[in-house]
């Protein structure tokens, strides 16, 4: 398949997601830029690639990432401070990457040519619903900074949208599976590790619902916004998200896949224990499937079985301690600001 762009510059691409996305991007022929603060490191990209770019940048220096676009013809806007974390981090550093930097970053890649803007904002907008399907149109209801944010940055895109500047914005679930590099702060990766590591594991509350996505199926939605044509896409809002499932039941599957990948272990005990974090919601992505004819093909069940593979492979070193998989200690540990 012929690619609608030559360039393509990923925002946070040395994330989670960015470590997945940007050689598979390579593979399919684009140029990648990677442009990323670093805090996690950059060892997992493929830096031997001639057609990567790695630029070690602030999204908050416009200057920075005006120069870093120059010749890209599309961005994906992956870099924030996310989980949650202003809770426990510095509510100005979240303001700052999350809500003031972002318009500035749009219009800057209009300036600089870019064709196409691929916005990941969260599905955790919509916070807490009773509602059996959470679409589009569902009213956002943030319980964070984090969530608040998020939403306010759609219209802020949306508003620079033309006809050749063409915006999308996708929400997607709460990801799972294994990346060069690894998250161990997710539901169900948290559980996996708890159960690999420590036979054991702890389930905070247990009825509260969860949308899930594997980071594969992530990296595929992108490619494909990378592919279709505007008017598919221009000014639109997608929920990307999986299986909606209770916390309880994603532990009842990482216990039986743990138990089955690793029977040395014998039975993998859940203990349950009362929470304070109460966001449940079950987030419809009939829209992408009906309107994109995008399918998520990766189950919570596929995410665990990687991440036991990675384990075993010794891919996972000091799950347990190391910061580098868990953004907010991560982020405390180097006083980001």
């Amino acid at each position: 398949m012929s690619n609608a762009f030559n360039h393509v510059l990923i925002t946070g691409g040395a994330g989670y997601v960015g470590s997945l996305l940007a050689p598979q991007l390579l593979a399919r022929g684009y140029k990648v830029t990677v442009f990323d603060i670093m805090y996690y490191g950059d060892d997992f990209l493929p830096k031997d690639n001639p057609d990567l770019r790695v630029v070690q940048g602030d999204i908050r220096d416009t200057a920075a990432l005006k120069a870093a676009l120059d010749g890209i013809d599309a961005v994906i806007s992956l870099a924030c401070i996310s989980n949650d974390a202003s809770f426990e981090l510095d509510e100005a550093l979240s303001t700052s990457v999350n809500l003031d930097a972002f318009e500035p970053m749009v219009v800057a890649a209009k300036e600089a040519g870019v064709k196409r803007f691929v916005y990941a904002s969260s599905s955790s907008v919509y916070g807490v619903s009773d509602s059996p399907d959470v679409t589009e149109d569902h009213p956002l209801v943030p319980l964070t900074l984090y969530n608040k944010y998020k939403g306010m940055c759609e219209p802020l895109l949306f508003k620079h949208q033309s006809d050749d500047f063409v915006c999308v914005t996708i929400r997607p679930a709460t990801l799972c599976g294994y990346a060069p590099r690894q998250r161990l702060d997710l539901s169900v990766n948290i559980l996996t590790n708890h159960a690999v590591t420590n036979g054991r594991i702890t389930v905070f509350g247990g009825s509260q619902m969860r949308p899930n996505l594997h980071v594969q199926d992530m990296c595929d939605c992108y490619e494909m916004l990378l592919d279709l044509p505007d008017g598919k896409i221009a000014g639109e809002i997608f929920n990307v998200a999986y299986q909606n499932m209770s916390i309880m039941d994603l532990a009842q599957i990482v216990k039986k896949v743990v138990e089955e990948e690793f029977p040395e272990k014998g039975g993998i005990e859940i203990v349950t224990t009362p929470t304070d974090d109460i966001r449940s919601y079950h987030v419809n992505s009939d829209k992408i499937g009906r309107a994109l004819g995008f399918t998520p093909k990766y189950t919570i069940e596929d995410a665990v079985r990687g991440l036991c593979r990675a384990f075993r492979g010794g891919d996972l070193p000091d799950s347990m301690d190391d910061d580098r998989y868990f953004n907010v200690r991560r982020m405390k540990a180097l006083n980001a600001a």
